[in-house]
């Protein structure tokens, strides 16, 4: 059975729909306006939507705009009286999964609601009501993505597309930005794969001296450069019949991308200071928090050695964008690290998880991890109370960006999506900005953004 939100201002219809479904089982959720509709999403994610179309305030349409901007996967049904059912139909086209015309039969309500949860579970949107870490994560025998917890139907796309991509020798391009947890998914991918008995080695690019990334990773024989003193055989062949995984791959220097691009052409390593390539078997998967496509384009990543890793792309959202996870986030580390540090810490007093989802998270779960952490050292009792959340997100504020550099941030990451989404086609982008073509290139200007940049390659 289903959580299902449904959303009337008409208190007597409200209260029918609620009878109709909680009789065939499922859990209902009521809300009075689309603003209090919104309130609750915040809270709880349901695995279908049913809202009227005509209410005072927010109406139907512009309710599920704002839905389907956060939960792109979440099925939303429409009621409308007879005359409105054209606008049921423009809202069909705008990706509403259907409607009913008022006053409907229980049968044909129930029908509606049965394929909608039937296609919620298709998209990887089915996400389970139950609150223990099995059922959060959908299946309790699906412990390859077992330390990935989340509710969010963004999140479950990924996993899904991560779960197919798992299971061939493709090269995996992971993007997002810190702390979204890119390693994390990249271990997830290699234990659903053939290659789970082997091993997983993973490197931060960013993090090796540029003298030695080389010989890091195709390894060294003795006496190849002062300090070399045996022979060592670098992570490619420790990797070898398992997944490497190259986090930072944008901080890896040109000299070296040409050397990584003959590798996965060839399918062999050449440690330094040897005359001989061994053959290595090995799956790649590669991340990066910048845009690879714009380091492309400013000449600081080769862009065929971009293609051979780009087979398939994952982008994991940031924290903001799936804020139904951070309850079921919080109360694991909380009691993750209420166990390390030895304190008998039961639960979040009432607010302080309220003051968790309202907060901005630019440092997205390292960042919500590193809160309450602070939360559970500083506490004295058994509850976080918001007190202790406060001041853990006050000291946060130190680390945030200035406003001005935020929106600057902000606005260039939008209008690179924009050229993205439209290959570079100005008059597009502008129209989808809704700005005029004049304006649009003074922005682009602004941030230095060649449109020319994101047009297919002939």
């Amino acid at each position: 059975m289903a959580r299902i939100l449904i959303v009337d201002d008409d208190a007597a219809l409200l209260r029918l729909l609620s009878l109709r479904l909680r009789s065939e089982g499922h859990e209902v959720i009521e809300a009075s306006s689309g603003e209090a509709a919104l309130a609750r999403l915040d809270h709880e994610l349901p695995q279908l939507l049913v809202t009227d179309l005509r209410m005072g305030g927010m109406d139907g349409l512009q309710l599920f705009e704002a839905v389907h901007r956060r939960h792109p996967l979440l099925p939303v049904l429409i009621l409308t009286a007879h005359g409105t059912i054209p606008d049921a139909v423009k809202a069909l086209q705008r990706g509403v999964f259907g409607y009913l015309a008022k006053p409907f039969e229980a049968r044909d309500l129930m029908a509606e609601v049965d394929r909608a949860l039937a296609a919620s579970q298709a998209l990887g949107a089915n996400i389970p009501i139950g609150g223990d870490e099995g059922d959060a994560n959908g299946d309790n025998q699906e412990t390859w993505r077992e330390a990935i917890l989340t509710r969010s139907p963004r999140m479950q796309q990924v996993l899904a597309e991560a779960r197919m991509v798992a299971a061939t020798d493709a090269s995996v391009l992971i993007q997002g930005d810190s702390g979204t947890g890119k390693e994390l998914l990249a271990r997830a991918i290699h234990a659903a794969s053939p290659r789970a008995q082997g091993n997983f080695v993973g490197v931060n690019c960013g993090a090796i001296p540029e003298n030695l990334v080389e010989s890091e990773l195709f390894g060294h024989v003795k006496g190849a450069f002062t300090g070399a003193v045996r022979d060592r055989p670098g992570l490619f062949l420790e990797a070898r019949r398992g997944t490497i995984f190259l986090d930072e791959i944008a901080d890896l220097p040109l000299s070296m991308q040409v050397k990584l691009l003959r590798v996965l052409q060839e399918r062999e390593v050449r440690a330094v200071g040897s005359e001989r390539a061994v053959k290595v078997d090995v799956r790649v998967v590669c991340a990066s928090h910048r845009i690879l496509e714009e380091e492309v384009a400013a000449g600081r990543f080769r862009e065929d050695l971009f293609w051979r890793l780009n087979v398939v792309a994952l982008a994991l959202p940031p924290l903001a964008q799936r804020r139904e996870d951070i309850p079921l986030l919080a109360q694991h580390f909380m009691a993750m690290l209420a166990q390390r540090y030895g304190k008998g810490i039961t639960a979040f007093a009432p607010g302080a998880i309220e003051l968790l989802i309202a907060a901005p998270w630019p440092g997205n779960v390292r960042q919500l991890q590193n809160v309450v952490e602070k939360c559970v050292v500083l506490a004295t009792g058994s509850l976080l109370d918001t007190g202790l959340v406060q001041r853990a997100l006050a000291n946060q504020a130190g680390e945030m960006l200035p406003f001005d550099e935020a929106r600057r941030q902000f606005e260039r990451d939008y209008l690179t999506q924009l050229l993205k989404l439209t290959a570079g086609n100005v008059s597009h982008a502008a129209r989808l900005a809704h700005r005029n073509r004049t304006d649009f290139y003074a922005l682009l200007g602004r941030h230095q953004l060649e449109p020319a940049a994101f047009k297919p390659a002939l």
